[in-house]
């Protein structure tokens, strides 16, 4: 399923969300600009290593420490897939999360879901000297409170079938409840595996990060499960 858009409407402009897109699509011009060999020069040198995080090895020829990667290992991706499809989910869902908690909240908000992502994952893996980038960890943050503000928004949603396509609206709580539960059966399948790939905890970290964080940021106005016909009241 790929979600297009969804039926909630916003009061104020998404700005932070924007700053957000655009820092990750400057980033990602720029390292695709320099090239393949530069490319993955940067993701060693910006992304974040569990192990040289948790001291279980020594990463040198780097400018930032291992708490500083966790800040700039949000803002580098490792392809342009991995770059579009986090973000098409923050463009879409981003919008109104920081319309519930106002520009100055939702920016600690996403940094601090991207911090329990890159905790997750470093937890369940310590010893990893595979770079993990992307935006995906703060993003599943994003989708998280989302869940719970918006269960009954619906979401325009392209789902592939064979050589055919189909635009369907469905539930947030279906779009995303299916989301969660493919990162949770990914990473029970992968929990031991130490190479490289999807950062699967890194977004259920995330993911029940937001869930978590959702009740501190969002403006006391917001009520819970915010919906449609509640916004036109």
């Amino acid at each position: 399923m790929i979600p297009l858009k969804d039926n909630i409407p916003t009061r104020h402009l998404p700005v932070v969300t924007w700053c957000i897109i655009g820092i990750n699509a400057y980033v990602f011009l720029k390292s695709f600009l320099l090239g393949p060999w530069a490319s993955q020069r940067v993701i060693l040198y910006y992304g974040l290593i569990p192990c040289g995080l948790t001291g279980n090895c020594e990463v040198i020829g780097r400018a930032f420490s291992g708490e500083v990667t966790i800040l700039t290992s949000m803002f580098v991706h490792g392809g342009f897939f991995h770059f579009a499809g986090n973000m098409l989910y923050l463009w879409i869902f981003g919008n109104n999360v920081e319309d519930s908690m106002g520009k100055v909240r939702f920016a600690v908000f996403y940094l601090l879901c991207g911090l329990a992502a890159a905790l997750a994952q470093t937890v369940v893996n310590p010893a990893s000297r595979i770079p993990m980038v992307g935006a995906s960890g703060a993003i599943s943050g994003v989708l998280g409170a989302y869940l719970l503000l918006f269960p009954d928004a619906r979401v325009l949603t392209l789902i592939p079938l064979g050589f055919f396509t189909q635009l369907v609206e469905i539930p947030a709580l279906i779009v995303l409840g299916f989301w969660i539960l493919v990162q949770l059966f990914n990473g029970l399948l992968t929990f031991d595996f130490a190479g490289g790939g999807v950062a699967w905890f890194a977004h259920i970290g995330g993911f029940f990060g937001g869930m978590a964080l959702i009740g501190l940021f969002k403006q006391r106005y917001v009520p819970w499960g915010w919906n449609r016909r509640r916004w036109h009241a």
